[in-house]
């Protein structure tokens, strides 16, 4: 077989763009009579007027509709999450229901542990009677301004006995063991001078009562004056 009936067939020639005929095309465009123009400009005003409705639409109608879609999806996607919620809390309310009983218990446990107005005055002296009764001296037993909080009341005491070191330790662990809240704050501790084994405790003793009704209503009338 010869060399020249191996030769592949040669791909066909495109054709040449005569750019100077489509420029000749578009000079004499006649814009009364747009039937008799040549393809090539029908084509390229076709594309131009197509794009520029394409953009309009776009800044016109379908960007805000997008944008108010968008939107929607989220809210959906919001009320989604509050039914989800809703639905979780539906489901645990008898377990809410017991730990809100629950909560109440511990609540009211601890409130009788606060005494009410009457009951203040027989608190002092049973701190008082603490420390007499562990051999301590009190130099300084003086009640301080009452601060009242939402439910409650503080009331400091500011305090100041001398004795020996384990008399002291057993004044603060009485103090722990009475049946009524009593905290010892702000404490220190110095040995007396010219003395032996003597020592000086300075503490804020803090014992609390709840409010009564009317305590509690005129603090809450406060609170909202205050907000206004």
């Amino acid at each position: 077989m010869s060399a020249k009936s191996l030769a592949l067939p040669s791909a066909p020639a495109l054709p040449k763009v005569d750019f100077k005929a489509l420029a000749g095309d578009f000079k004499n465009l006649n814009p009364n009579d747009p039937g008799a123009w040549p393809w090539a400009p029908k084509i390229v005003i076709l594309v131009v007027l197509l794009t520029l409705i394409l953009v309009g639409g776009w800044l016109l109608l379908w960007d805000e509709q997008l944008t108010e879609l968008e939107a929607k999806q989220q809210e959906t996607e919001k009320f989604k999450q509050e039914y989800l919620d809703k639905k979780k809390q539906a489901v645990n309310l008898d377990l809410y229901k017991q730990q809100l009983a629950e909560i109440d218990r511990s609540f009211g446990a601890l409130l009788k542990q606060l005494p009410n107005k009457s009951e203040i005055d027989a608190l002092l002296i049973d701190v008082n009677q603490a420390g007499l009764g562990r051999g301590l001296q009190f130099e300084l037993f003086r009640p301080g301004q009452e601060l009242v909080k939402d439910f409650y009341a503080e009331l400091p005491v500011t305090v100041r006995v001398i004795g020996a070191y384990h008399d002291i330790g057993a004044f603060a662990a009485d103090i722990a063991k009475l049946p009524r809240i009593v905290t010892l704050n702000n404490m220190s501790i110095v040995p007396v001078a010219n003395s032996s084994g003597q020592l000086v405790l300075d503490a804020v003793t803090k014992t609390f009562r709840y409010l009564d009704e009317a305590e509690v209503a005129k603090q809450k009338k406060s609170a909202q004056g205050a907000k206004k």
